[in-house]
């Protein structure tokens, strides 16, 4: 699997259950093994957290609570690298509800243009999955 570097970060590299951020790995090693925060990502502008919720290749409502009701202008869905991480409409106009952008691009896709936004001062989230 190919791995995606980007030239300035925060996200640095990108590759199949792996992420790292300021310098920090994230993945979901062979062995289920977790590294940081995982493979399912949630960033929002400058912090990192794990994207728990995310189950399945369903995106709920209740997947994207943790970035609707943020200061955010921008929320991003990184839907896999095989862009197996459906997004349904209503899932989309909730967050439209919300006063936000949503994007939705596959995973290396969705960190570069999250990388582009945030280092232009955007208000940003990256909801990403890691794997399909």
């Amino acid at each position: 699997m190919q791995t995606f570097r980007f030239e300035s970060g925060p996200i640095e590299e990108v590759s199949w259950g792996r992420f790292v951020i300021n310098g920090k790995e994230h993945a979901k090693q062979s062995d289920g093994t977790i590294v940081g925060v995982g493979k399912d990502i949630c960033l929002i502008n400058d912090q990192l957290f794990p994207w728990s919720a995310r189950k399945g290749h369903l995106l709920t409502i209740e997947m994207v609570e943790c970035v609707a009701k943020t200061e955010v202008n921008t929320v991003i869905i990184g839907n896999g690298f095989y862009g197996a991480l459906t997004v349904p409409e209503e899932v989309q106009t909730y967050l439209q509800n919300q006063g936000k952008t949503v994007i939705v691009e596959p995973t290396p896709e969705a960190c570069k243009r999250f990388n582009a936004l945030f280092r232009q001062g955007e208000k940003v989230a990256l909801l990403a999955h890691g794997t399909c």
